[in-house]
């Protein structure tokens, strides 16, 4: 049975390719889509860190001074 695709999933990867190649200029190229990916990645870990940090600057400081009123 021979696969069948979707016009609009064609015309997808041929709007893709053209961009990887520089004919296009309104969509990412896959490169660039791989590094936002990668970015949204690393800002939520980055997120995450930054919620931390207050307790456990915090706790550590607790732990150096412990005269410190908590």
């Amino acid at each position: 049975m021979p696969l069948r695709y979707r016009p609009e999933a064609l015309l997808g990867w041929i709007r893709q390719a053209e961009a990887d190649a520089g004919e296009r200029d309104d969509r990412l190229t896959t490169v660039e889509r791989a590094e936002v990916a990668a970015l949204r990645k690393e800002n939520v870990q980055l997120k995450r860190a930054n919620e931390v940090l207050p307790t456990a600057s915090a706790i550590f400081a607790a732990q150096l001074d412990p005269t410190r009123p908590r």
